[in-house]
């Protein structure tokens, strides 16, 4: 199931990329042009969410088929090293929210700074460059708004997402009893705003709990 679900999300992703990009008008004045951004955003946080749980080995029992997904879905993300994240992640669980974890600004809790410094600790050189290469090459067939409107601000949109509702809400000061031992909050019961937000993963407290559940059966734990 997980592998199928991986799949699906990945060729939505690819299939609604290629159709915005050849076939939707930029169009501020049109509803539907930002319906569309929204939902590229949302497929891009898919291809995340697909990302993190090939780190977890949910996706499937063979560790090669979870680094094979890991690896795709990450590079279509933003270019992103799935060593670097996996490395990352797993400290972030070791140490979750404490001076250890990657994901944790210890400094000013203003999510714009959080986010900023978040984004700093994954970007590279050689992510700039390959980025700056699609991008190029996207030009050849594509209008470059379009570009910056379906591939560029989603993409950016969806680092947004997942991080207020994977680390920023879920960790952010101050810490309480009933956080511990993770140091993570979590969702009110709404398992259909819980999917929408995040796919699931406002359900954070959970997720540390129980690391190696897929995404999309994390709202069984939910009590």
């Amino acid at each position: 199931m997980g592998i199928l679900i991986a799949c699906f999300i990945v060729l939505l992703w690819g299939v609604h990329l290629i159709y915005v990009l050849s076939g939707v008008e930029v169009s501020f004045y049109s509803p539907l042009f930002y319906v569309h951004v929204v939902i590229q955003a949302y497929l891009f946080t898919g291809l995340f969410i697909t990302a993190h749980d090939a780190m977890h080995g949910s996706l499937s029992g063979n560790k090669n088929i979870n680094k094979f997904f890991g690896l795709l879905t990450s590079f279509l993300f933003a270019g992103l090293s799935f060593k670097k994240l996996f490395k990352n992640h797993f400290r972030h669980h070791k140490s979750p929210a404490l001076e250890d974890d990657p994901d944790f600004y210890t400094g000013s809790q203003n999510i714009f700074i959080w986010w900023g410094v978040f984004v700093l600790r994954y970007i590279s050189v050689f992510q700039i460059l390959i980025m700056a290469v699609i991008f190029n090459l996207l030009k050849i067939f594509f209008n470059e708004s379009s570009i910056w409107f379906f591939w560029v601000i989603p993409a950016v949109l969806a680092t947004l997402q997942l991080f207020y509702f994977g680390t920023y809400q879920p960790h952010k000061k101050p810490h309480s009893h009933s956080m511990e031992p993770h140091n993570a909050r979590t969702q009110n019961t709404n398992h259909l705003w819980a999917m929408i937000s995040c796919y699931f993963f406002g359900y954070h407290f959970e997720h540390h709990e129980s690391p190696k559940t897929p995404w999309w059966q994390l709202y069984k734990f939910k009590d």
